[in-house]
């Protein structure tokens, strides 16, 4: 069932009830018809055994050939056409499972990719991936099925015990009586495994979460030899066993329903068909109402079967929707202020007033790369300013602050003291979503989509047309190298820009910020990766993405430290060195003269 095939709901649920009603609601129409079927069933269902019945009194009776024929051909339509309801519904109820719980998969990933950057550094894309899939995918059953079944099979027990009743009052209050002390001992196990399955669920996210790390780090442990490989072995078993032992238990601990309902239909039968030979013997009822009372004894078992099985099923989706729950409550520490006007300079300002910043204690170490250390801030006290239309050159050793620096602009955390102003506001005075539209940042590793080169430029906004792109393509020196694809903007490229140059991936990330037209560009280390043949090109691109703006420039390469106006060179969160480039160059005393002597990028390691 296609994504869009219903309207999408609104808000976001907050128990099962909520969950039901917001991701049902937009499918009514399609939820009805599953609960017409549902009855139509039922009423098939209900109507065979009376059939079979006849058929059996009219045999014992002595009853014509042609007499048993019609009743045989009755059932077997019957029959037909309750399998046919039957695919029918399992179709429908497909379809409404599916399409609720693409739609919330697609609420959580849109949840988790609005979130702050410290929470996406505690949590590893495995893990995030387990919880809005795997977690989402035990809630099928319960969006397609759960209700209409339990209301369903409520009613098809009901017309058994009323049929019962009308065959013999004895029977039928036999009946009911085990049908009530059946369905209270399930209703009385039925939460009994539900912290079980939400330990298990934990357990195979932080699997998938080893997994995707791991994976991710396959050329980094293959070349740490054979202790690396080791350590990774040993964690995938000790996270393998642990799901095993917590789904075992899990498992075992719902089973128990499937056990105890066993038992109560082994003494359901013995019941019925003692009834029905006490009756017979009496003379008050056929061998075909005999029949009759054991096949809506053994219907009955249907009904609390699968009321057990949805039971049995609402203790995974219940710790499925508490694991959803929990992600939906998470909240970003980045909070938007009101709004303010843009500038219209086409540059704006910077300004570091005093700025400490140091990374959560919990932050995932990948995400670090070097900016937090345990034993100090990654920014201590940090003060700075870059005139509208600047270029600041911001040079470190690894772990000095410089990326740091770029993720606080951008906003992806928020410093414990100072203030950040670009062009003279506080960054939380203003929405992040209008600061980001302000700030143009190029990385030095390119994510590239599963996309057409269209859609990887303009992140699918349909709203950018193609004579923009060919202009911004134009302007950065690769419209050739896109009409020479085989579809030109229609061309699709592999995910992480596979088959791409270094040169071209980065010349593709520059058309993304060009096309935003940003106040501010961030260059973190942006060429450093680039072969000499195409240095040059991808150099003029700089420079035409910088005109007109304010420029914060984090390089190892002294070609691109050379358009800078002024440097900054941090140590530790702090500065050692700052002033106009010029005259640091000519003082054979300053630092950055000495590495320019020695060499930026041998230095700066």
């Amino acid at each position: 069932m296609a994504l869009g095939s219903a309207p999408r709901p609104s808000g976001k649920p907050t128990g099962y009830g909520t969950f039901l009603l917001t991701y049902l609601r937009p499918q009514r129409g399609r939820v009805a018809t599953l609960f017409a079927l549902l009855l139509g069933g039922i009423g098939l269902q209900l109507a065979n055994p009376q059939i079979l019945g006849r058929f059996i009194d009219i045999a014992v009776a002595g009853g014509t050939i042609a007499a048993l024929t019609i009743v045989a051909l009755i059932f077997l339509g019957v029959a037909a056409v309750g399998q046919v309801v039957t695919i029918a519904e399992t179709y429908v109820a497909e379809g409404v499972g599916w399409t609720a719980t693409n739609h919330l998969r697609a609420d959580l990933a849109l949840h988790c990719l609005r979130l702050d950057a410290a929470f996406h550094s505690r949590h590893t894309p495995g893990e995030l991936l387990e919880r809005i899939d795997g977690d989402v995918a035990k809630l099928g059953n319960f969006f397609s099925r759960f209700v209409v079944s339990i209301l369903g099979n409520a009613v098809l027990m009901l017309g058994v015990l009323l049929v019962l009743f009308t065959v013999d009052w004895r029977v039928g209050a036999a009946m009911t009586l085990f049908a009530l002390v059946s369905i209270g001992a399930i209703v009385a196990m039925r939460d009994i495994a539900v912290p079980a399955w939400a330990a298990a669920r934990a357990a195979s996210a932080d699997l998938f979460g080893f997994l995707e790390e791991r994976l991710a780090a396959t050329e980094d442990l293959r070349t740490s030899g054979t202790t690396a490989l080791a350590h990774a072995q040993v964690g995938l078993a000790a996270r393998s066993d642990a799901l095993l032992r917590l789904q075992r238990r899990a498992r075992l601990l719902g089973d128990t329903i499937s056990g105890t309902t066993i038992v109560l239909f082994t003494i359901g039968t013995a019941l019925s068909i003692g009834l029905g030979s006490f009756l017979y013997r009496g003379g008050i009822i056929s061998i075909g109402t005999v029949y009759l009372l054991f096949s809506y004894t053994e219907m009955l078992r249907r009904p609390i079967e699968q009321i057990t099985r949805q039971l049995a099923d609402l203790q995974q989706a219940a710790a499925g929707i508490a694991r959803v729950r929990a992600l939906l409550a998470e909240r970003s520490a980045i909070v938007d202020g009101p709004a303010l006007p843009r500038a219209a300079t086409g540059a704006l300002a910077v300004e570091f007033d005093r700025v400490t910043f140091t990374y959560p204690a919990d932050l995932d170490e990948a995400w670090r790369e070097g900016e937090g250390r345990e034993d100090g801030p990654a920014l201590d006290e940090l003060s700075f300013s870059v005139p509208a239309g600047a270029r600041l050159g911001l040079l470190g050793r690894t772990g000095s602050g410089k990326t740091t620096v770029a993720r606080l602009l951008a906003r992806l955390y928020d410093p414990q003291a100072g203030v950040i102003r670009l062009g003279g506001h506080d960054l939380r005075e203003g929405r992040v979503a209008d600061l980001r539209a302000q700030i143009g940042v190029v990385t030095q590793e390119i994510q590239l989509f599963h996309a057409t080169v269209r859609d990887n430029l303009t992140f699918f906004d349909r709203a950018i047309g193609d004579g923009t792109l060919w202009s911004a393509l134009d302007t950065l020196e690769l419209a050739d190298w896109c009409r020479a694809l085989p579809d030109g903007l229609d061309t699709i490229l592999p995910a992480g820009g596979g088959g791409l140059s270094a040169g071209e991936a980065q010349l593709l990330a520059f058309v993304r910020v060009f096309l935003r037209d940003p106040d501010l560009i961030i260059l973190d280390e942006a060429s450093s990766r680039l072969d000499p043949a195409t240095e040059a090109r991808v150099e003029r691109a700089v420079d035409r993405l910088l005109a007109g703006r304010t420029g914060i420039i984090i390089a190892h390469r002294l070609a691109t430290v050379e358009r800078a106006d002024t440097i900054l060179l941090l140590e530790r969160g702090r500065i050692l060195e700052t002033g106009p480039r010029v005259a640091l160059a000519a003082d054979p005393d300053s630092r950055f003269a000495h590495l320019l002597r020695v060499g930026l990028a041998e230095t700066l390691v």
